[in-house]
């Protein structure tokens, strides 16, 4: 028996809440108080939909992928599963997008920008390339759910050992997002606002609401995913593809 159901489901809510309100809070900011966006014809708009979509991809949609497993338990594995690999999809396209849009915003400013040289890039960086691991990781999973039919006890053993390594890295990888969004939007907060960022205007105040944002968002998603009473059990009717892990 699962216990607490009604607990998660109110943190869950909640979580989820904190995310969407991230996500809006940034459009907020960049529409409004940033200019807006554009292409590579104006190159410091189009660097605004570098945090947007870097916040629905790696914040957002990165954390509600980690949750799934938990957050739609009465659903069968394989369908959790498509919706995963779907989620993950979605992600690796904002992250593409983000990425372009920061690179172009940099290389076709007037001086150029540098890129890449700051800790908040670097911690970026890291985290994409941990994810993009993990995404391969997952469909590696997946294709050897296929080789129990052929060699039942080899591939769950497999499976057994490298499941708690894809559950760490993931929620490291999500860690880490949030690392580099809070980093990105204080260096944003001293490179736009810089002395008058002390006198805390009205931007400087959405900025701080964001940052907490992200901050709560991660906290809970860490807590719903770790927290062993909300573990997704096994279903009989999940079959024999059904492996249990640390994350469901």
């Amino acid at each position: 028996m699962e216990a607490d159901l009604k607990t998660f489901n109110i943190i869950f809510g909640v979580t989820q809440a904190v995310g969407i309100l991230a996500v809006i809070l940034v459009a907020i900011w960049t529409s409004k108080f940033r200019g807006g966006f554009a292409g590579r014809s104006a190159p410091h708009l189009e660097f605004n939909w570098h945090p947007l979509f870097m916040t629905i991809g790696l914040i957002y949609l990165f954390g509600s992928s980690i949750m799934i497993y938990r957050a739609l338990r009465s659903l069968r594995k394989q369908k959790l599963k498509v919706i995963h690999a779907a989620i993950h999809s979605a992600v690796v396209i904002c992250v593409i997008i983000a990425q372009v849009t920061v690179f172009d915003s940099h290389n076709y400013a007037s001086p150029p920008i540098p890129n890449l040289y700051t800790l908040h890039s670097w911690i970026g960086l890291i985290s994409i390339l941990i994810f993009v691991i993990q995404v391969i990781h997952f469909f590696f999973l997946w294709l050897s759910g296929l080789l129990i039919f052929l060699y039942p006890g080899g591939s769950l053993a497999i499976r057994a050992k490298i499941m708690p390594w894809h559950v760490f890295f993931g929620l490291g990888a999500f860690i880490l997002a949030i690392a580099a969004a809070l980093s990105g939007l204080l260096e944003k907060a001293i490179f736009s606002l810089s002395v008058e960022y002390g006198n805390l205007p009205r931007e400087g105040v959405l900025i701080n609401v964001i940052g907490l944002c992200f901050i709560v968002f991660g906290f809970l998603v860490t807590y719903l995913v770790t927290e062993q009473k909300y573990k997704r059990y096994p279903r009989p009717e999940d079959g024999a593809l059904l492996q249990s892990s640390p994350a469901e």
